[in-house]
């Protein structure tokens, strides 16, 4: 009487499930983000936009670099060379030559606007990330370490007050006057958004570790006698990590549209450098007569601004549970309604 081999069938099923499980869970979620980017057109033209904006400034810096050192000569993708002055007549109007015509410096005003664009977003992204980090970290110690009564209670306090000081002042005014007494520069007013960035990332990792610290699986891991390392990096910091990802993508718009009103001002990156704000500075004189100069640095403004509020919704509903539940229902409830 022979009996089946019970470790064998246990093997045959682990070998048949195990290996299909990330496979499966890989589709399902990938299904999920086209249905949520089906659903929502607004967040598939978000993620187009910020595509196509990140690579054009790429290729805007990377093409002449590469061609020189391959070709041993430079090549652009902009039409001219930007605020190359006296380089056409002046103030033409659009044509097949200048598709946005020529300031009354004789620049291609096209060019310019392009060659601005990887320094505005550069600017965007490095302000937005430096002040994730730094705001981040602080938030964190602000908001996991808070006992009262112990030594990393009074840090948490400090941080706190800190918080609360630059919080005070309006962003753009305290920028404005950190820019002005550090002197006009590129790394000065970069620095200067930074130090009045960070408050807000402070205070929103702070928030979301407070009700993470008191969701009931926290609590079982801590009573479980799980350390609280581990706890901070296996349920904390995962979870923060999504909200902060939609702020910072929400965020890189806003800090494009305050450097770009520092540089307006006269108080950011010199007029050598291509930059939006320097732009709408030199053209405002143009409105009455050449309204496309100034409306192509406002459109260039609002279309990566847009693209990036609009990818950072797309981004809240992919990262938030309860989206894509709601989503998945919905899809169920679709595929059963054409079933029936």
């Amino acid at each position: 009487m022979s009996t089946p081999s019970l470790p064998a069938t246990k093997a045959v099923k682990a070998g048949s499930v195990a290996p299909t499980r990330p496979r499966g869970a890989l589709r399902a979620n990938v299904r999920l983000v086209l249905r949520i980017l089906a659903a929502n057109p607004l967040t598939l033209v978000g993620f187009i936009l910020v595509v196509l904006v990140s690579v054009t400034a790429f290729l805007i810096v990377a093409v002449p670099v590469v061609s020189s050192v391959l070709l041993h000569r430079t090549l652009s993708i902009l039409p001219y060379p930007a605020l190359d002055y006296a380089a056409f007549p002046p103030n033409q109007a659009p044509s097949w030559a200048h598709l946005l015509g020529t300031d009354q410096g004789g620049t291609d005003v096209l060019s310019n606007v392009l060659a601005a664009l990887p320094t505005d977003l550069g600017i965007g992204f490095s302000v937005a990330g430096v002040s994730l980090i730094v705001g981040g970290l602080l938030g964190l110690v602000a908001g996991f370490w808070d006992t009262p009564g112990t030594l990393s209670s009074v840090a948490s306090i400090g941080i706190l007050r800190i918080t609360d000081i630059f919080l005070s002042f309006p962003t753009l005014v305290l920028a404005l006057a950190i820019t002005a007494a550090w002197g006009r520069g590129e790394v000065q007013s970069e620095l200067a958004v930074i130090v009045t960035w960070w408050p807000f990332y402070v205070r929103l990792t702070r928030g979301e570790v407070l009700a993470i610290k008191v969701q009931p699986y926290v609590i079982a891991a801590r009573a479980a006698g799980v350390s609280e390392t581990t706890i901070l990096f296996r349920h904390v910091v995962r979870n923060v990590l999504e909200p902060l990802a939609v702020y910072f993508s929400l965020d890189v718009g806003t800090v494009i549209v305050t450097y770009s009103t520092i540089s307006y001002v006269g108080v950011g990156v010199p007029p050598s450098i291509p930059e939006w704000g320097n732009l709408m500075y030199q053209y405002q004189d143009l409105l009455l007569t050449q309204p496309w100069t100034v409306l192509s640095v406002t459109a260039a403004i609002f279309i990566t601004v847009l693209a990036f509020s609009l990818l950072g919704d797309g981004l809240r509903d992919i990262l938030d549970p309860r989206s894509r539940r709601i989503m998945s229902t919905t899809t169920v409830a679709s595929h059963s309604g054409e079933g029936t």
